[in-house]
């Protein structure tokens, strides 16, 4: 059970960092929803510092596990506004996309407290 919650938050901790990334990059496939949304250009940054900072919690959570259980509520509630804010742009096909993201943070959450 350790070594399938070590690799799920692994994975979780690589993707949001790989989320992080693309936006603090410019990714088109990223920035342009976010822009069709309505997300002001100025929280950009701040959105791919809270998913930076939540990838490093999980992997620091390996050693601490109150910081990746901080880390992991963060990232879900992060998605969770992603998902509403989907929702209120009425782009219902992209719905999926924050909860693929989501997903293995939930994962991790549930095998940490299952471990």
């Amino acid at each position: 059970m350790f070594t399938a919650y070590v690799v799920v938050t692994l994975l979780a901790a690589v993707m949001a960092g790989f989320s992080a990334g693309a936006i603090f990059f410019r990714a088109q496939w990223v920035v342009q929803p976010l822009a069709d949304y309505g997300i002001p250009r100025s929280w950009w940054p701040w959105l791919g510092t809270a998913k930076a900072a939540g990838a490093a919690g999980l992997l620091a959570g390996l050693l601490v596990p109150v910081l990746g259980v901080v880390a992991g509520i963060g990232l879900v509630l992060y998605f969770a506004g992603a998902v509403i804010t989907v929702v209120r742009a009425r782009w219902y096909s992209h719905i999926p996309f924050p909860l693929l993201y989501m997903a293995p943070v939930a994962g991790a959450l549930a095998l940490g407290f299952a471990v």
